[in-house]
């Protein structure tokens, strides 16, 4: 069986190692596998090649368009196990995309993974929108889960679940980030708080942007503001030290 891999270029999956560069495992030597597909569409999403391929029109402020042949490739899960196991982090990151669309063979992955390399911290990334597969939910240690703000363009109706939201609120391992590009994303962030009672030391501030420019200018009054209103305040390390590349 097989998962559906983004690339690094045409026939070549995104799978590497580097630093997390957010949230709260910043600045960790990780093992990252980036899944292709989303079920929401973020007009500034750095990954759009995972989404928007030709024949979507759904918007993007770059309005590019990628060719799916070149940008998704099936690997079996037995050989991503193997190619995650020969890389030195002993910490994974699944991410996307959305990688909880492809759940039930991300958790057969992970058990291949365990028979040649077991105890591997396992975090997953997500848009909030999707439950876990059963088998998946049993094996991951942290769940960084990114609910998207009106200014993502995606309807609350699609993006904002509140049943889901509920749900990553009460889960322990999930860490939420939140993407805010102006000031007036903050108080969406707050009744969103309120409302589900997210713990702040849970609750992630990230600047959006694809420059380090872009982030040092928002990053100024977003971490006066988390530190005002008990909140945790994230960088984009990656950015920083890499640019808007794949595989970092």
């Amino acid at each position: 069986m097989t998962l559906t891999l983004a690339t690094t270029n045409p026939g070549e999956p995104e799978i590497f190692a580097s630093l997390q560069g957010e949230g709260p495992s910043l600045g960790r030597p990780s093992t990252f596998v980036r899944l292709s597909r989303c079920n929401l569409a973020c007009e500034w999403c750095d990954t759009a090649y995972t989404w928007r391929f030709t024949g979507d029109n759904r918007p993007h402020r770059d309005d590019l368009a990628f060719e799916r042949r070149q940008n998704q490739v099936p690997m079996e899960e037995a050989e991503l196990a193997a190619r995650i196991a020969a890389l030195v982090p002993d910490r994974l990151v699944v991410t996307g995309g959305e990688p909880l669309l492809q759940g039930a063979a991300v958790a057969r992955m992970l058990a291949a993974l365990d028979a040649i390399r077991p105890g591997m911290h396992v975090e997953v990334e997500t848009n909030s929108t999707v439950a876990p597969h059963p088998a998946l939910d049993a094996r991951v240690d942290q769940y960084n889960v990114s609910p998207k703000l009106a200014h993502s363009g995606n309807p609350a109706a699609l993006a904002l679940l509140p049943e889901r939201l509920a749900a990553w609120a009460a889960e322990p391992r999930a860490f939420f980030k939140f993407v805010v590009a102006e000031p007036a994303d903050l108080a969406e962030v707050m009744a969103l708080q309120e409302t589900y009672a997210i713990p702040g030391g849970r609750l992630f501030l990230m600047p959006e942007g694809r420059s380090s420019d872009a982030l040092r200018e928002r990053s100024r009054w977003l971490a006066d503001f988390c530190s005002q209103h008990g909140l945790r305040f994230t960088d984009r390390l990656h950015i920083h030290l890499w640019g808007d590349t794949r595989g970092t």
